[in-house]
């Protein structure tokens, strides 16, 4: 097997729920996760701020 050309260091904080930061190796200003839309819904959720989701995250990344 070859050397890995990436190795993704990131930190998770959890907030308050539903929030979490997720700071990402060579960039400053984390990024916020939360709920919105159906999953606020599905698990009936009432957050002060509405953030994307990691499934929102994921499906993005997958989309690129």
């Amino acid at each position: 097997m070859g050397k890995p050309i990436e190795i993704s260091k990131i930190k998770i904080i959890q907030d308050e729920r539903p929030n979490r930061r997720a700071y990402i190796a060579d960039f400053e200003e984390p990024v916020q996760y939360g709920v919105h839309g159906g999953v606020k819904e599905f698990y009936k959720a009432v957050p002060e701020e509405e953030h994307p989701s990691t499934l929102d995250h994921i499906v993005s990344a997958a989309g690129g």
